[in-house]
């Protein structure tokens, strides 16, 4: 591992409030991105001349437009509750990363330009005017945000931080200073079709080396189609399935899924990407701009459902934009939900009885699940409240002989974000990243030295991608995170069935 220059945290004995460190994480925040990745979502390439006068407009722009986002920045009396929820706070006791202080942020320059008190006596309500010092702190410390919605859970009024960073984040964009990382990865998903700006032949030759690979271990022709028009089944899946550890073993573990249900499936050429990181800049135009890929490739390949890979965001997305930026899609099976996540259509599979396993094949893994932000905390899965909580685990325990929940406080809609999530997954926040895991490391470490786990699932390419470089940090190899469709593929039993 490179030499960092930060030091790794302690994982503590018990949760406690840290001492505080003001400006700690004080700095110049992540990459800016350059005037050509700016311009290709509608942003201008830098700074621009009157940049107050155009983030005031912009901000009074996104108040008339979501009535939350004034509600939100009104409502809070500062309580404390969310003082010690946010996994950034913990791991680099920085006040300003505080929810509520970080909302300050936003709150207090809107104070002075939105409301009569904060025009007429702004030092007596914390109102300030927006100088370039301000502007700074925005872009620093709203990239110290994953927008996990963690301390929402918490919050008495509901106030939601998550929001407060997108619309934070996208008046940053609006006067020329947006993030490199995400911004040049939309670009790609807008020229290409997906974020790693894979093209067709590239993707066809990945898929058919799968094909290979899958044969090789098993004997038997498990087909990854791609750009197959009238087939039933559209899977858009992160692009990391394609080609990345442990990603691409959950790709695998569709496949098999698919094969082993005799169900006629393809990827698209034209839309390979489930995630959406128009949402991570608080761009509901860019977001739906991906979103509508998505619609094209299900009618121009005359599909009747759609299926999600293993994306905590693009979950998101998709349970709670979809129909909305994309839609109506009256032209799918509508005896089916619309959208799909993989786990459900796998979970429907195995309550069929269409599936079976072979669980010993996985007991060199003691198993512990990951529950990833977006997916517990902004969607849902099946038709039963909690379905995103039950279905994940009851797949696991249909394919493990050993499974263990991390403790009740760090689960379910308690759930820590990984520390990479919301657009902060660059190595230039490589130190925030690190900090901000301490307290899922934490939980992991217990469950550990109590039931002797190995390896921990999720369901989210930004999680599964952190935690490779993370673990190491805390003592773990990286190979202790896994897909949870590697899983299902390892133990599911195949049958040599002629290929849809």
């Amino acid at each position: 591992m490179a030499k960092v220059k930060f030091e790794t945290p302690d994982v503590r004995p018990y949760p406690v409030i840290p001492i505080l460190k003001q400006d700690s994480m004080k700095g110049d925040g992540p990459f800016v991105a350059k005037p050509p990745m700016q311009a290709a979502l509608g942003y201008p390439g830098e700074l621009v001349d009157n940049w107050q006068e155009v983030a005031i407009e912009k901000m009074g722009d996104l108040l008339g437009k979501y009535r939350s986002l004034r509600v939100y920045l009104d409502s809070c009396v500062k309580c404390g509750a969310c003082t010690d929820k946010c996994h950034y706070m913990q791991g680099t006791q920085d006040p300003k990363n505080m929810p509520v202080a970080r909302q300050d942020l936003l709150r207090q320059v809107y104070r002075r330009y939105f409301t009569v008190a904060g025009k007429l006596f702004p030092k007596l309500v914390g109102a300030k005017d927006l100088t370039k010092d301000v502007l700074d702190d925005w872009y620093n410390y709203y990239h110290q945000c994953s927008q996990c919605r963690r301390c929402s859970v918490y919050c008495p009024y509901g106030i939601d931080t998550a929001d407060i960073s997108m619309a934070a984040r996208e008046i940053l964009d609006t006067v020329g200073k947006g993030q490199k990382y995400c911004n040049e990865i939309i670009g790609k998903v807008f020229k290409i079709g997906n974020n790693l700006g894979l093209p067709e032949p590239a993707l066809r030759d990945t898929l058919e080396g799968i094909e290979e690979d899958i044969k090789d271990e098993t004997g038997i022709d498990v087909r990854l189609p791609l750009d197959v028009e009238g087939a039933d089944i559209l899977l858009v899946t992160p692009s990391a399935d394609f080609f990345a550890e442990p990603h691409v073993d959950g790709l695998i573990g569709y496949a098999k899924v698919f094969h082993q249900a005799g169900a006629s499936w393809t990827v698209s050429s034209y839309a390979s990407e489930a995630a959406n990181f128009g949402m991570f800049i608080g761009s509901y135009e860019n977001m739906r701009e991906i979103s509508l890929r998505i619609r094209k490739a299900a009618i121009d390949l005359k599909v009747k459902r759609i299926v999600f890979g293993e994306c905590g965001h693009a979950w998101r997305v998709a349970y709670s934009f979809l129909n909305t930026l994309a839609g109506p899609f009256d032209f799918l099976d509508q005896r089916y939900p619309i959208p799909q996540h993989i786990c459900e259509y796998t979970y429907d599979l195995i309550k069929q009885g269409k599936l079976q396993f072979d669980k010993s094949k996985n007991d060199d893994r003691r198993m512990t699940f990951h529950d990833s932000c977006n997916v517990a905390r902004a969607s849902r899965m099946g038709d039963i409240p909690g379905g995103q909580f039950v279905i994940p685990r009851e797949v696991i325990k249909a394919t493990c002989n050993h499974f263990y929940d991390m403790p009740s406080d760090t689960i379910h809609d308690q759930t820590y974000c990984c520390g990479g999530g919301g657009g902060l997954l660059t190595d230039d926040l490589m130190e925030l990243r690190v900090k901000g895991a301490l307290p899922r490391m934490e939980a992991l470490k217990h469950v550990v030295e109590t039931h002797g786990v190995t390896h921990i699932a999720a369901i989210c390419a930004i999680c599964k991608t952190q935690f490779l470089k993370t673990l190491p940090f805390y003592g773990f190899e990286m190979d202790q995170i896994i897909s949870l469709h590697q899983l299902v593929g390892d133990a599911l039993i195949l049958d040599d069935k002629t290929d849809n």
